[in-house]
């Protein structure tokens, strides 16, 4: 088909099935980027394209969950479901890889390096960070896709502190600039040294290094100076969606280092930590909003097909 061919995708010939502890299913669709193969699921394509979102999993690596959550949300935003793509890109680690017996071709991460914008370990050395910059230009082109005029890229939890750092960091020109999604993550990138918990900077030595701050940043963030890297960020389209009953402190997936608890208790309050935080150094304002999502607490699938979830990832 038509769509497949113009973003490069290769269907497999079979879902790969995992050990109870790993990634249980491979997705299908491979997208060439930069001499390797993104392993990548994608929504039924529309006739017109108008809007591509990119949702992104988190630490389990469950594109294919997040892919038929996203689903299920454009299926309710009904107008929008009959011209919105959804991909959702599956950062692999060497271990599946391996326990797959994937191809040399495709993209791998050592553990969770991918998170943070590390470097692929094979088939070459390739930012997670520069994956998404890439497939963002790709559905950006007007000659591959004339129709879409909106590019939403969201995660939720793990996923949602990837597009965190992600927005930070970015340094691709975009022609359509994306909308970013950041539903219940357990920590933020902060732009400098202040955090809202004290705390002793000697026994939390890493509080300010990347991915909890700017220092030590990965080599995909080049040249770029941290008041630029702020001017930029503040400037971004981006929403905070955050669910009112987020609020528990020993959450099993919750980040408990110190370098998180310094940032608050629990995702909601460092939520709100870390949005005043932003509205403080910039009275002027930004292009940024806090939402409340009530009644749901660290559920994806909660978040994203809530009404607050449908309005920014659909404009409904």
């Amino acid at each position: 088909m038509k769509w497949r061919a113009l973003i490069g995708l290769v269907l497999c010939c079979a879902v790969a099935q995992a050990e109870e502890h790993g990634v249980k299913v491979i997705a299908e669709g491979r997208l060439q980027i930069r001499g390797g193969a993104m392993a990548v699921g994608v929504s039924p394509p529309p006739a017109s394209i108008e809007r591509v979102l990119i949702i992104l999993h988190g630490r389990l690596r469950n594109a294919d969950t997040y892919l038929h959550s996203a689903e299920k949300a454009a299926a309710q935003a009904s107008q929008s479901a009959t011209t919105t793509l959804i991909i959702a890109p599956q950062f692999l680690n060497e271990h599946d890889v391996a326990r797959h017996q994937l191809p040399a071709e495709i993209l791998r991460w050592q553990g969770n390096d991918w998170m943070a914008g590390g470097l692929s370990t094979g088939p070459k050395p390739l930012s997670s960070f520069q994956v998404l910059d890439d497939i963002v230009a790709r559905v950006s082109d007007r000659q591959q896709f004339p129709a879409v005029k909106d590019i939403v890229i969201a995660g939720h939890s793990g996923g949602a502190q990837v597009v965190q750092r992600y927005a930070l960091l970015a340094h691709g020109t975009y022609r359509i600039s994306p909308r970013f999604v950041i539903a219940n993550p357990s920590s933020y990138a902060y732009l400098d040294a202040q955090r809202p918990m004290a705390f002793d900077p000697v026994s939390c030595p890493g509080f300010n290094r990347w991915k909890y701050g700017l220092e030590n940043l990965p080599a995909y963030a080049t040249v770029q100076t941290p008041a630029q890297l702020e001017d930029r960020y503040i400037k971004r389209d981006i929403v905070y969606l955050l669910g009112q009953q987020d609020i528990d402190p020993e959450h099993p997936a919750l980040d408990k280092g110190c370098e998180a608890q310094t940032q608050g208790a629990y995702r909601l309050l460092r939520g709100h930590f870390f949005f005043d935080y932003l509205t403080r150094r910039h009275p002027q304002g930004l292009n940024q909003r806090l939402i409340e999502v009530p009644g749901v607490g660290h559920d994806g699938d909660g978040m994203f097909n809530s009404p607050e979830g449908l309005k920014v990832l659909f404009g409904q």
